[in-house]
């Protein structure tokens, strides 16, 4: 039998920038073992059993599918969430519209809402850190709602809730302290749809008109009737939409609108107060 070492060496994963971690997290998988466990027993020798479903996860790997979507699963802030290919994929980027939504309201009872929730990632993450909000996640994608739900349970987070919604259709009549989304941003023929992981997520979570702010528009203008007065709006886009999505905020009456940038210097989010 192959051991963990002679595995590893042999796993070649040529098209990803990544591709050590990425054979490390397959393999760990295929044990049932943390990614330690490799590095502490190379010379363990594999089952037929995992060394099968190993090469198999690889071959997948190499047809360029995310590790997150073989895997099944994916890390955010401090939880690990499950994820399937109807809903994006939580990325490390998105960790900056959590801290912000923490630094905006105290600690205390408020209604929170996050659009689009997909895995529920940003919504059980403010659940987690803040177990006095009361925080709605809303998706369009019944499939989304159902496994943001099943995270939400298996994470013990009795303060988040999931419906099926198209934005605010159905929550007529209900306000929050503050609202989150990260909605679809990417432009209709950008070439980075054709590249990478976004080969693989779902389009309609990812593409919004050709200048990839159809739905951050509609979020915009439907935003102020949802919110309590002095209630916040904060919005993940494109690294080069921060303008255009501060423009939009002034202009449906929103005020101290401002934009964070991310690790990588790019302002990712933008917000605006209700006054």
């Amino acid at each position: 039998m192959a051991t963990i070492e002679s595995l590893l060496r042999a796993a070649a994963l040529p098209d990803s920038p990544t591709a050590k971690l990425d054979a490390e997290w397959l393999l760990a998988a295929a044990l049932g073992k943390p990614a330690s466990y490799l590095r502490t027993w190379p010379e363990r020798e594999v089952s037929t059993e995992c060394e099968a479903r190993f090469t198999a996860d690889l071959a997948r790997r190499r047809r360029g599918e995310p590790v997150a979507y073989i895997l099944g699963r994916q890390g955010f802030w401090s939880l690990d969430f499950e994820v399937a290919p109807h809903t994006l994929i939580p990325r490390p980027d998105t960790e900056l519209l959590v801290e912000t939504a923490l630094q905006l309201l105290p600690a205390t009872p408020a209604a929170v809402l996050d659009l689009g929730t997909g895995t529920g990632a940003i919504a059980l993450a403010l659940a987690h850190e803040r177990p006095t909000w009361r925080v709605t996640g809303v998706d369009r994608v019944a499939e989304a709602v159902d496994l943001a739900t099943r995270n939400a349970q298996r994470l013990r987070l009795g303060n988040a809730v999931f419906y099926e919604s198209q934005w605010f259709s159905a929550l007529a009549g209900q306000r929050f302290a503050l609202i989150v989304s990260n909605p679809p941003y990417i432009p209709a023929h950008d070439p980075h749809l054709q590249e990478g992981d976004l080969r693989f997520e779902p389009t309609s979570a990812l593409v919004a008109g050709e200048d990839g702010l159809d739905d951050i528009r509609q979020i915009i203008a439907s935003a102020p009737i949802h919110l309590l007065s002095g209630g916040w709006l904060l919005l993940e886009h494109g690294y080069d939409q921060a303008l255009a999505v501060r423009a939009l905020l002034v202009e449906s009456g929103f005020a101290d609108v401002q934009s964070r940038r991310d690790l990588g210097g790019h302002e990712r989010i933008s917000l605006g107060r209700l006054p």
